[in-house]
């Protein structure tokens, strides 16, 4: 990890009062599963009979989700990070579907004297239920508590394209390759298979805006190729020989009507192809598209596609994801500390390790668009979606939300 240099600043030089870990949330024990499970799904249709077969893979482990603890840990791992960095600087976290809520970590945000706070979503990539429903989230928080004009709620940019959020799942690979050789099969025989959470494609087809649309495939498409081209440059450097891996992009933990399309192909799917065509002996999965650990991750990946991957004798290893990693810490701390103080890079941008631009600290106009337009922040037409409710403007521009529908 490259040593960051040390920016000593208090609290208030800073742009914002407090920086807002934004999760997803998870039970936390055997009684939370169900609730939990509901207001997921709230205003979806989905019967309690469905609920209870998901029901059944957190039951699996105790009831209790692990994204609850890596958000612990994260948020503990951020603080820290800044503060050697010199910035003294509060890291709250709060969730969309479980305790702690958003709008109580907002409340309790100004209850302290904060006002200005920067979110960071627990979610890397670009979409309607990756990034732009956690701008809705933060608008319903300022509604719900009733702070609408008093505090401010912007996002970091999704940050897929950070080496720092890269590196680590290139370093799994390579791991995962030593151990597959000693295990007796080729790396030449090994098929990498990255995986991410599969979407509606009407929803990965409005990710993104109308100018650079399906955002949401083509960042994890650049996510994957770019941590292959770190494993064949290191397994160079360690080896003198470049391996001639094939990988492909899979997608995971589908839910919904099945008569709606969603991406495709299955991981399962896949490690059926892959094994009924005899190209490879063995399956390295990377997780790209998480963060970190949790149950979607520990049970459709470490049980149900190794017991795939069983069933048609294929060598399997998962890699773990980015998690507290310390590179993958420091890279969000840079993507932080150019919002908290702009100056403190000389103004340059935290740059893209993909092809792919950095996104913008602001969302572009339409983007990630849903089925319904609701109130957002950090948006560069947020004010526009304001537009039915009963809001004052100059309240919406007090709280950092602007753009052409109220002139400003």
């Amino acid at each position: 990890m490259t040593e960051s240099p040390t920016v000593v600043r208090d609290r208030k030089s800073t742009t914002y009062d407090a920086v807002l870990v934004a999760g997803f949330g998870g039970p936390e024990g055997p009684d939370d599963v169900m609730p939990f499970l509901r207001n997921v799904t709230r205003g979806r249709g989905i019967p309690d009979e469905r609920l209870h077969e998901v029901a059944h893979h957190y039951l699996a482990l105790g009831g209790v989700s692990p994204i609850n603890e890596h958000n612990r840990a994260l948020k503990v791992a951020l603080q820290e990070e800044l503060a050697r960095r010199g910035f003294d600087i509060p890291v709250l976290w709060g969730n969309r579907n479980w305790s702690p809520y958003l709008a109580d970590t907002v409340r309790e945000a100004q209850d302290s004297g904060y006002s200005s706070l920067l979110a960071v979503a627990t979610s890397a990539y670009s979409s309607y239920s990756s990034c732009r429903q956690y701008r809705e989230n933060f608008a319903a928080a300022l509604i719900d508590t009733e702070l609408v004009g008093e505090m401010r709620i912007d996002k970091l940019r999704p940050f897929y394209d950070l080496p720092g959020f890269l590196t680590p799942f290139a370093d799994g690979v390579l791991a995962a390759l030593g151990r597959a050789v000693d295990a007796g099969v080729s790396a030449n025989d090994v098929t990498v298979i990255f995986t991410t959470h599969s979407i509606p494609e009407t929803m990965a087809g409005a990710s993104g805006t109308k100018a650079d649309g399906r955002l949401y495939v083509e960042q994890h498409l650049a996510a994957c190729a770019e941590v292959m081209h770190i494993v064949g440059e290191k397994h160079a450097e360690a080896t003198d020989l470049t391996p001639s891996l094939t990988w492909r992009l899979a997608y995971q933990s589908r839910s919904g009507s099945p008569h709606t399309p969603w991406l495709e192909p299955d991981i399962n799917d896949v490690i059926a192809d892959i094994a009924t065509g005899g190209s490879a002996a063995g399956v390295i999965v990377v997780p790209i598209g998480f963060i970190s650990d949790h149950v979607e991750v520990i049970w459709d990946l470490d049980t149900e596609a190794a017991q795939t991957a069983a069933e048609h004798s294929l060598w399997f290893e998962r890699v773990a994801t980015s998690g507290t990693h310390p590179d993958f810490v420091a890279g969000l701390v840079d993507l932080i500390v150019e919002r908290l103080d702009p100056t403190a890079r000389a103004g340059e941008r935290v740059l893209s390790a993909t092809p792919l631009p950095a996104r913008p600290d602001t969302c572009w106009p339409g983007c990630c668009r849903g089925r319904e337009l609701r109130p957002t922040t950090a948006g560069a037409d947020s004010a526009g979606d304001w537009i039915s409710t009963p809001f004052d403007p100059q309240l919406l521009v007090a709280s950092g939300i602007a753009g052409e529908a109220f002139g400003s």
